[in-house]
This record gives C-alpha cells, sequence and structure tokens, in this order.
C-alpha cells in the first residue's frame, strides 16, 4: 500500500517534442500543415493570410477587410451564415494581429464538407456593403470612446507609439478621424490584392482523413487563385527614449508603462530574453510581483511580457496603481532591474522558473489543436520547426551568468520610455 502520508517525488520534466506535421500542398499550390492527432471526430481549420498592418495601404483597412468578411457574401447574409454554423454544430472566428488576418473554423468531421462552401463563398464574393461598413465604423467607434476613458489602455496605445512611431505599422493608433476616413472600394482593394492563393497557408489538425483532405483541396482550388505575394511596409522605428505623463483628472488610478523596443523571434538573444522576461515579471511568482504586490502592497497585479510580431517586437513592463505610488512603483521596478543587472540568479529560483516554463510548453502541445497552433506560430515567423526544440533546451540549459548579460543589455533604464496617465 502506498504511504499517503507521503506526498509523491515532484520529477524534472526532461523530454518535450513538438510532433511533425505532414506537409502537403492543394492543387492552386496553397500548403497545408497537417496535425492529424487525436481520437475524437473533430477538425479545426485555420486559414492565414499576410493580410494584416503591415501589408495595408491605408490605416486600419486590414482590420476593417477581416471584421467584414462574416458580414455577408453575395449569396449569404450575415445571419444566414450565423445560422448555417449553427445548425452544423461549428464555430468560426476571424482572428486579427499586425501582421495576418485568419479564419478559423472548428466542424465535426461529418459535417466539414457542409460548412466549406460558407467559408468559400466568404473568400471568394465578400459583399462589403456601405451599411455593414457604416455599421462597423460606428461600433468600433463606440467600442474606442470607452477604451479610451481607461487608463490602462491609453498608456499601452501611448508606448506602442513611442516606441515604433506613428506612422510604423505596430505603432498607429486609431482613431475617430481613421475610422471615418475607411469605404468599401478601399476593402474591397485589399482582398482582392491579399487574399489569393499565393499568399495563404491552411493549418488543419484533430482526425484529418484523407476524405477531409480531398474536401478541403476542393472547397479552397476553386475560391482561391493566383496571385502576387506582398511586400511588408517596415519603416525605421527612430525615436529616442522618454518621459510622458498625461494629466487625467478625472480618472482614479495611474497606469504606468516602461518599456523598449526588442526584436522578432529570429533574434540570437530571444531565447534568452524570454527566459529572463518570466524572470522579471512573466509569471506569478516573479521578482516584480513578489516585491512589488506581494511584499510592498503597492498594487493588485505588475507584469513584464514580450510582445513579438514577424518583424519586430517589445518589452513592456505594466502595472496600475493609486497616484501616490507610483514614484516608489518606479523605483521599485528600477531596483528589480539592477538586481538581475547586479547578480546572478540563484539556482533554486532558475529550477523554478525551468519547471514552470516546461509546465507551459507541456500545455502548449496538450492535444491536436494546441500542437497546431504551436506550428503556425513558427511557420508564420519564418522559423523552422526545431526553433522549438531550442527554445526549449535554452530554458533548460541557460546559465545565471548569461541571463546576467542580458539584463546588462536590455534591462537598462535610459533605453526605456515611460509612460504615466492618471490623476
Amino acid at each position: 500500500m502506498p504511504n499517503r502520508s507521503q506526498p509523491p517525488v515532484i520529477n524534472d520534466i526532461q523530454t518535450i517534442r513538438l510532433p511533425e506535421p505532414d506537409l502537403l500542398y492543394l492543387d492552386n499550390g496553397i500548403p497545408v500543415y497537417v496535425t492529424n492527432l487525436g481520437t475524437q471526430e473533430v477538425i479545426r481549420m485555420e486559414l492565414v493570410f499576410f493580410a494584416g498592418r503591415t501589408y495595408e495601404q491605408k490605416p486600419l483597412v486590414a482590420r476593417a477587410t477581416s471584421s467584414l468578411l462574416r458580414e455577408g457574401t453575395q449569396r449569404f447574409t450575415a445571419a444566414e451564415i450565423a445560422e448555417a454554423m449553427d445548425y452544423y454544430g461549428a464555430t468560426l472566428s476571424l482572428p486579427f494581429n499586425l501582421d495576418t488576418s485568419s479564419m478559423v473554423l472548428y466542424s465535426l468531421n461529418k459535417h466539414f464538407a457542409s460548412t466549406l462552401p460558407l467559408i468559400s463563398d466568404m473568400l471568394t464574393a465578400p459583399a462589403f456593403s456601405d451599411s455593414d461598413l457604416e455599421a462597423y465604423i460606428k461600433r468600433n467607434q463606440r467600442s474606442l470612446s470607452v477604451d479610451l476613458a481607461k487608463n490602462d489602455t491609453f498608456a499601452y496605445r501611448l508606448i506602442t507609439e513611442q516606441i515604433f512611431g506613428s506612422k510604423h505599422p505596430y505603432g498607429y493608433n486609431s482613431n475617430m478621424k481613421t475610422y471615418d476616413a475607411l469605404n468599401t472600394e478601399d476593402l474591397k482593394a485589399h482582398h482582392q490584392r491579399l487574399y489569393n492563393a499565393s499568399n495563404c497557408l491552411v493549418f488543419i489538425s484533430g482526425r484529418v482523413t484523407k476524405e477531409v483532405l480531398r474536401e478541403l483541396n476542393q472547397a479552397l482550388t476553386g475560391a482561391l487563385k493566383a496571385g502576387e505575394k506582398p511586400e511588408p511596409r517596415i519603416p525605421n522605428p527612430d525615436g529616442q527614449p522618454q518621459s510622458v505623463f498625461e494629466h487625467r483628472p478625472d480618472t482614479v488610478q495611474s497606469a504606468v508603462r516602461i518599456g523598449r523596443r526588442a526584436f522578432s523571434r529570429h533574434h540570437e538573444d530571444f531565447y534568452g530574453l524570454y527566459v529572463l522576461n518570466t524572470i522579471l515579471g512573466g509569471y506569478f511568482g516573479s521578482r516584480l510581483m513578489t516585491n512589488i504586490r506581494e511584499e510592498k502592497g503597492y498594487t493588485y497585479n505588475i507584469y513584464s511580457m514580450l510582445e513579438t510580431m514577424r518583424y519586430d517586437g517589445s518589452l513592456l513592463i505594466g502595472t496600475e496603481v493609486s497616484p501616490e505610488y507610483v514614484e516608489p512603483v518606479l523605483r521599485e521596478i528600477d531596483l528589480e532591474m539592477k538586481r538581475l543587472q547586479e547578480a546572478p540568479v540563484g539556482e533554486e529560483e532558475l529550477r523554478m522558473v525551468r519547471n514552470f516554463l516546461s509546465g507551459n510548453f507541456l500545455t502548449m502541445l496538450d492535444g491536436p489543436f494546441n500542437v497546431s497552433e504551436v506550428i503556425r506560430t513558427l511557420v508564420l515567423d519564418g522559423l523552422p520547426l526545431q526553433a522549438f526544440g531550442d527554445l526549449v533546451a535554452t530554458v533548460q540549459n541557460i546559465e545565471a551568468s548569461t541571463l546576467q548579460e542580458l539584463a546588462q543589455k536590455y534591462l537598462n533604464k535610459k533605453e526605456m520610455w515611460q509612460i504615466i496617465v492618471g490623476p
């Protein structure tokens, strides 16, 4: 009988392996990454187009085009599309980020062929009506008004604009005028230029049978024709770090944002900075959280994060505090960055972070849909699949001296923007 008075032995995670997908090509040349795992008769299909901000020719056109794809086609209204998806027990979403626009479909295998005509029609014949665009503009302007009243949202918009610049696709901010400037001709031109077979990738996972692949090939080969691969618009950020205070007297808390320009996943220091960021403020037991929340009680939440895009990135620290704690919090943030620069991370803390990140990696590979999302991230960033193994190896083997060198290189206050928004 087991001795239940003794807890089980906790062992370090030794092996973390990303399953290799099958790479196929449709008749029109679209690459398809197939993760054929799982036991349930369910499919997740994601179509990705390089059609985000970095490829648009007018502000907000990329997001508006993506959003209005589901607002009706030449044959189906938005209500009919939604009703059909409900009838077949399917789910359709249109994720959008700064570099790409996607269509994600979850469907039972037996209804996959029935949902594909709707996807095909949305790709080939979106309505882009004036009335739908007008409703979209008004809806988003109302949402923007609400968001701008929040200091944390305002501060985030301000620091990304400061880091990348107001003309940069990663830095510009929407406003009422940019929404008003949209018209349906912009959307149609964006769609015609970028939603084509030459600019598309497909990631499909679950119980991917030969029949599923045959249906996919038939639907997308008819819907998407060859086109041009776009060139991104990436101006070089040239702003100098500075401190900005935005006075908002009718608010209660102050939003604090500190950050700097970083880099994409291709950079040689990315994996190491990924670990360093976790130690600084990337999980609940991080140094910023332990000091500023747990010990000092200045805030409920504080974090640091790496924002990584296809062509660039940033390192951001954020929190919301009462105005009287702004200066003490800034001092403690600076203190924690200096501690990482001046002394190596202790072995016990480093072991805890290694275990935390290894557990996250296992969660990222839990099930075919999650595996497919990891594969998608690597492929869209132009990285080999081995990059995931390289990240795991860095987490498991990085030395404290390396982390100290990275802190000296990237956690310098004079190289960071500081944004404070509040009363």
